[in-house]
């Protein structure tokens, strides 16, 4: 877990757990997509590649988004294990979710540069154990058509079911005791995108 203070984080930065090699995002599926996926170490003929499918590196904010593993159809908790060379790939490939003036010509450029990308790019307040939104932002990468394909079949090194993980750090949290909550949570750092790598996708 990053000891910084949450004031001294820069407003746009990417966080995960990541080694030299690989990093971690994270995704929710109903148990008939996850449980195949953590079995095989890919996801099944039943995931619809032809969906956008995003991932997310900050675990919290994927708690956030399923309900600590609660919500209908986000049952299984997966930690998605992927080649940094990929994601940094798709970063390179992306463009915004959304029209940011002064950064895209106008709006009809960002709409063309839109239907040509292969991903995209939010950038969604960070949370805290409480999910409460702090004050820096956790990327969010959608990724579609070309990027789905690479990201399903090449970039993928291991898939593990976190779920037993995030009931646990939620029943912590329930109870009070958010020391050991914190301690459980995956180790998320600044990770090194090279540079320039976020210069167009930075709101």
């Amino acid at each position: 877990m990053n000891d910084q203070p949450a004031a001294a984080e820069p407003k746009f930065r990417v966080r995960a757990a990541h080694t030299e090699s690989t990093l971690t995002v994270y995704q929710a599926y109903r148990p008939e997509i996850g449980g195949p996926a953590v079995r095989t170490g890919r996801f099944p003929s039943s995931w619809k590649r032809d969906r956008m499918t995003w991932i997310k590196p900050s675990f919290l904010w994927m708690m956030y988004r399923c309900g600590w593993g609660t919500k209908e159809g986000q049952e299984t908790v997966l930690a998605v294990e992927i080649d940094r060379a990929g994601f940094e790939w798709a970063l390179r490939h992306a463009c915004l979710s959304h029209y940011v003036r002064g950064l895209h010509d106008d709006e009809a450029a960002w709409k063309r540069l839109l239907r040509r990308s292969p991903a995209r790019v939010q950038w969604d307040p960070e949370r805290d154990l409480h999910h409460n939104p702090l004050p820096h932002r956790s990327l969010q990468l959608g990724l579609a058509g070309e990027a789905t394909a690479r990201y399903a079949d090449e970039w993928i090194t291991g898939i593990e079911d976190v779920t037993p993980l995030a009931t646990e750090i939620h029943a912590l949290v329930r109870a009070g005791d958010l020391d050991r909550a914190a301690r459980l949570l995956p180790g998320e750092r600044p990770y090194p995108v090279p540079d320039g790598a976020l210069a167009h996708l930075r709101a």
